[in-house]
């Protein structure tokens, strides 16, 4: 089913300042993850799965790689039906100002919404990770006759002070909301759990319009849906939640705000297991990216032993007598004899040469790694050369050469 009345836009300017160095020369949305996706390939195959056709990418930071990428692999729809995926840069069309927040970059891209003239404006995060079915949100604000409807999502209150924390009531009408508190708001059934808001937004264009207008000339104003919007709406307008659940055990499903490298290497590893709960072979619901034409992935026996167990290899991969142990192995890598890969993601075009130990690593695109390097086994020396993380997960930057 199409929703012909939904306007749908995509935030995906983000500089994701957390994930750097992988943010050093892309925006956050473009990110690869998963071997063969980039990060907002996720939201945008969950709209055009939803039937949601008339998609506007907003973009700002470092954009040149996402719209390429857009460009490339999202020239799906038929713009002769009236659907399209079209890239909306900053363009300082209300002033001297590029976006100044999340509210600001739909303001100032208002004149959309009079053209289109939709009923109803989605809003979306391009730098999530997880599947949904959009049209079910959407059915939930009709049928609440709702102004604004948010996604909400459950996790331990510890972890709930990084987002936009809500409190509801018995029918779900959102009663509170506080931006990234020190002290989150917690179910009443369950004080250990707190529900944050996912960035979703489903708006009635009209009010929408109105509330964009009224922030953009409060002179105090972030401009800001999480800080500034939502919570003028909650006192003046039909707030509601809607319930990012499993509908047989009430269970939320599988959300990930990668945020940092760890919370990135994280999300990357639960892929590995043997049923993730992010599917990515289910056929009724594909996440949809740019694939180059690649040959197949070649493994090349040396007269060594070797083994690949737990990984994902993808496509124009040559891996010659080397061994890759829980990791994922993106387009066009080469890996010679006697290396040992473990627990790492390595991205599209890196070569890593002969006898090389690596392990708990990430390697950027276009890295090249001479033989015999050893990375990941002696944290304090590998602290001299690459940015180590938290939890002592190595990152190598993009075009490095070690």
């Amino acid at each position: 089913m199409k929703y012909k009345n939904v306007t749908t836009f995509v935030l995906a300017g983000g500089k994701g300042e957390r994930l750097y160095p992988l943010t050093k020369d892309r925006a956050k949305p473009a990110v690869p993850f998963g071997g063969s996706y980039r990060i907002i390939d996720f939201t945008l195959s969950n709209a055009v799965n939803s039937g949601l056709r008339k998609i506007y990418v907003l973009t700002q930071y470092k954009s040149f790689s996402l719209q390429r990428h857009i460009r490339e692999g999202w020239n799906i729809l038929s713009k002769e039906l009236g659907e399209f995926i079209e890239i909306v840069p900053a363009q300082q069309r209300m002033g001297e100002d590029w976006y100044l927040g999340t509210a600001d970059a739909i303001f100032q891209n208002i004149y959309i919404l009079e053209k289109e003239k939709p009923e109803y404006v989605l809003i979306l995060s391009g730098d999530h990770i997880y599947k949904m079915d959009y049209t079910k949100m959407i059915n939930f604000h009709i049928e609440k006759k709702a102004d604004l409807t948010i996604a909400v999502f459950e996790v331990l209150k510890e972890e709930a002070s990084r987002f936009g924390v809500l409190k509801i009531d018995e029918e779900n009408r959102i009663i509170d909301f506080l931006e990234k508190p020190s002290e989150p708001f917690t179910l009443p059934s369950n004080p250990s759990i707190s529900l944050i808001s996912m960035g979703i937004y489903i708006f009635k264009t009209e009010i929408l319009v109105k509330r964009l207008i009224e922030d953009a000339k409060n002179p105090t104003s972030s401009h800001d849906f999480g800080k500034d919007v939502i919570p003028v709406m909650i006192k003046k307008d039909n707030v509601f939640a809607y319930k990012f659940i499993e509908e047989k055990n009430k269970e939320s499903r599988y959300w990930k705000d990668i945020g940092t490298v760890d919370a990135y290497y994280q999300a990357n590893m639960e892929l590995l297991d043997i049923e993730p709960v992010l599917n990515l072979y289910d056929i009724n619901w594909p996440i949809m990216t740019y694939k180059p034409q690649n040959p197949p992935a070649k493994i090349v026996f040396l007269g060594k032993n070797i083994e690949i167990l737990n990984s994902l290899i993808s496509d124009g991969c040559i891996i010659s007598g080397s061994s890759i142990y829980n990791s994922i192995i993106s387009p066009n890598v080469k890996i010679e004899k006697g290396t040992e890969i473990f627990d790492s993601i390595i991205m599209n075009n890196v070569f890593i040469g002969e006898n090389c130990k690596i392990k708990r690593t990430i390697i950027d695109k276009n890295v090249i790694i001479p033989n015999n390097t050893i990375i990941g086994y002696n944290i304090s020396e590998d602290r001299k050369r690459f940015l180590v993380t938290e939890n002592d997960i190595v990152v190598i930057p993009r075009g490095s050469i070690i």
